[in-house]
């Protein structure tokens, strides 16, 4: 049977899409999956620790999310919202998403602040292509060397899209797992947001080793697959590192391997296709998984709830099966779970 894009479809009710986190991150339902028997257990986060064993490796990303989202103006009047997504090889030119600037001019520079200014490298006017993100470039001019400093004091941090109210200053503190460490996305890797420091280390005590890949999440992974074929839909890169460290431990597991969130399993899928096992190094990739794909660089995989017609729900329907996966959506909107980036999250075994 040949599936088309429309096939990893679903109604959810509005209500559903969590707006604000948990007060308790780990307070969180987890619904466990189980793939050989197909099972499904109704659980809280905290409970994870009942489903990893000594000689697990559990994989996290420690990448960390920096205020991207810059409310400019222009010198002539109006307000124009910049949104960095990465830099350049130039130094301090980032491409970007502009709103409200349609005036703006190629040359023109902005304001953000006396010391904040930013200058419009490049505005792209070519119609977007399909699956990519406008092309738009900025320079950033400001005292000082670090570029995330002067984004901490003016920038805010950008929640996605169906998070509709607006961001405020606990996100930049929610919006953060409390492992981050290397500064460089623009979204949380959102299924390490639900582990505390006192859950870490109770899966440290538990004898689990704890092993961290670094990948920077870019805004692709919101864009919606709009081909019907989704096999000609065009996924975007993202940079990522593997240390040493992790590569060993991962390739001598006596137990299984588990992947905390889709950006982990993404970056060890991508190492593993390559090179048949888990090396260090520093990459990119623009891995695309769906069905009938078969994931071989984990054992077991915990994931937030994701997007209808995402090249994520096509992600993890290749890791557990798409009937499964989509009965399991179904039984999580009966019983009311919290959808996406603040929401409830699954274990699949």
């Amino acid at each position: 049977m040949n599936l088309t894009t429309n096939d990893f479809n679903y109604n959810l009710p509005e209500e559903l899409i969590a707006q604000y986190p948990l007060k308790k991150r780990e307070s969180a339902r987890m619904m466990v999956l189980d793939r050989t028997t197909k099972s499904i257990e109704h659980k809280h986060f905290f409970d994870i620790i009942d489903y990893l064993n000594k000689d697990d490796v559990l994989v996290l990303n420690n990448t960390k999310v920096f205020p991207a989202r810059l409310i400019a103006k222009r010198y002539s009047g109006g307000e124009v919202e910049v949104f960095l997504l990465n830099p350049t090889a130039q130094n301090n030119q980032w491409f970007c998403l502009m709103k409200r600037s349609k005036r703006v001019k190629e040359g023109e520079t902005l304001f953000v602040n006396e010391d904040f200014k930013i200058k419009i490298i490049k505005k792209d006017t070519e119609q977007a292509v399909e699956g990519e993100l406008p092309k738009n470039i900025v320079e950033l001019e400001f005292s000082g060397d670090d570029v995330y400093e002067i984004l901490n004091k003016y920038g805010s941090i950008p929640l996605p899209p169906y998070i509709s109210r607006q961001t405020n200053e606990d996100d930049k503190q929610d919006y953060q797992t409390v492992f981050a460490k290397n500064i460089g996305s623009v979204a949380a890797p959102t299924a390490g947001l639900h582990f505390s420091k006192e859950i870490l280390e109770k899966i440290k005590n538990k004898g689990v080793e704890i092993v961290y890949i670094t990948l920077n999440v870019g805004l692709g992974t919101f864009l919606p697959v709009k081909v019907e074929d989704f096999t000609k839909h065009k996924m975007h890169h993202e940079s990522f590192i593997i240390p040493e460290e992790t590569a060993n431990t991962i390739n001598s597991a006596k137990g299984s391997v588990i992947a905390a969130g889709t950006t982990v399993l993404r970056t060890l899928e991508a190492t593993y296709q390559k090179y048949g096992k888990i090396v260090a190094l520093q990459d990119e990739t623009d891995i695309f998984i769906y069905p009938p794909y078969k994931i071989k660089s984990i054992d077991k995989l915990i994931t937030n709830f994701h997007l209808p017609k995402s090249t994520l729900i096509m992600l993890v329907s290749a890791f557990a099966g798409k009937d499964f996966i989509f009965s399991a959506y179904q039984e999580a909107i009966k019983e009311k779970y919290r959808f996406f980036s603040y929401g409830d999250c699954m274990l699949i075994n």
